[in-house]
C-alpha cells in the first residue's frame, strides 16, 4: 500500500525568506495539494551562532502572504535536541561514527603538506578516541563503491564514496549538526518526498535517509548556458562534469543543444 504523500519545507532562521526558498516552498505545497497529501513546516534552528529567532515570524508571515498554508504545528529543532542526542548515541554504539579532535587549521595544514584535496582526511578514523568534550563525531563513510539514488527529476545520480568525506554529525560542544537533525526528522515525520533546489544535489549523500524520494528542481540557466533547463544533466552526452546545466562549464563545451 502506497504511503500518503508528506512533504516538508524546512527553513533555517538565518536570514529573510528569499525567492529561491519561496519557490521550494511553492513546489512542495503544490505537490502536496495535487496529491492529496500533507505539506509540513519545520524550523531548522540548530545553528545557535547564526540563527535569529525573530526571523521565524518572517518565515511564517511570508508563507501566509504567498497563500501557502501548512498542515502541522511546526516543530523547532532547537527543542528536539534530546532526540538527536539519542540518535547520536546509537550511531556511536553501532560504530557508525567516531570521535575526532582535529581543528580546521590542522586539517588544512595536513592537506597543504600532502598536496591533497580539500576536506577532512580521515586522520582520526582509526585512532580509537572516546567521545567527549571537544571531540566531534564524524560519520564513517564507506571507502569503496558509490552512494546513489533515483532522483525524480534528474534520474539516477551517484557519487563515489571515496569523494564523500567523513562529515561531522555532532560538534565538539555536543550540539547536533543539521545533517543529523535533518535526516532524523525526515524519518520521524514520515516524509515521503523531498523537493529542493539542484544546489543540494552534492549534499544529498550526507543528508539522506532511505525513506524519502528525492526531486532536485533546476535553476534557470546562466546567460552562457545553451540548455533549456527542462532536461536533466544526464541527458547531455558530455556528462555532468562538462554539462552547462551543472554550471561547471560554458555552453560551448556541450556537444548538443537541447
Amino acid at each position: 500500500m502506497t504511503s500518503p504523500v508528506r512533504v516538508r519545507f524546512a527553513p533555517s532562521p538565518t536570514g529573510f525568506l528569499h525567492v529561491g526558498s519561496g519557490h521550494s516552498a511553492l513546489a512542495n505545497w503544490l505537490f502536496a495539494r495535487h496529491s492529496g497529501g500533507e505539506f509540513l513546516l519545520r524550523i531548522e534552528d540548530t545553528d545557535a551562532e547564526r540563527d535569529r529567532p525573530e526571523l521565524v515570524d518572517n518565515v511564517l508571515e511570508m508563507l501566509q502572504w504567498l497563500g501557502l498554508q501548512w498542515d502541522n504545528d511546526p516543530p523547532r529543532q532547537s527543542q528536539r535536541r534530546a532526540l538527536y542526542e539519542d540518535a547520536a548515541a546509537k550511531l556511536v554504539a553501532d560504530g557508525a561514527v567516531y570521535a575526532c579532535d582535529c581543528t580546521g587549521e590542522q586539517v588544512q595544514a595536513r592537506n597543504k603538506e600532502a598536496g591533497g584535496k580539500p576536506g577532512y582526511d580521515g586522520f582520526c578514523r582509526d585512532r580509537g578516541l572516546e567521545p567527549g568534550p571537544g571531540r566531534a563525531l564524524r560519520f564513517r563513510t564507506p571507502r569503496e563503491g558509490r552512494t546513489g539514488w533515483t532522483d525524480l527529476v534528474r534520474g539516477d545520480v551517484s557519487f563515489a564514496n571515496a569523494d564523500i568525506e567523513d562529515f561531522v554529525v555532532v560538534r565538539g560542544n555536543g550540539a547536533p549538526m543539521f545533517l543529523l537533525a535533518n535526516c532524523f526528522d525526515d524519518a520521524d515525520m514520515g516524509i515521503t518526498h523531498v523537493i529542493r533546489g539542484e544546489d543540494h544535489v552534492n549534499s544529498t549523500p550526507s543528508t539522506s535517509c532511505s525513506v524519502p524520494r528525492w526531486a532536485c528542481r533546476h535553476r534557470r540557466p546562466s546567460p552562457t548556458c545553451r540548455c533549456s533547463s527542462t532536461r536533466d544533466a544526464r541527458s547531455c552526452p558530455s556528462a555532468v562534469t562538462t554539462c552547462p546545466c551543472r554550471t561547471t562549464a560554458t555552453g560551448a563545451t556541450c556537444p548538443r543543444r537541447w
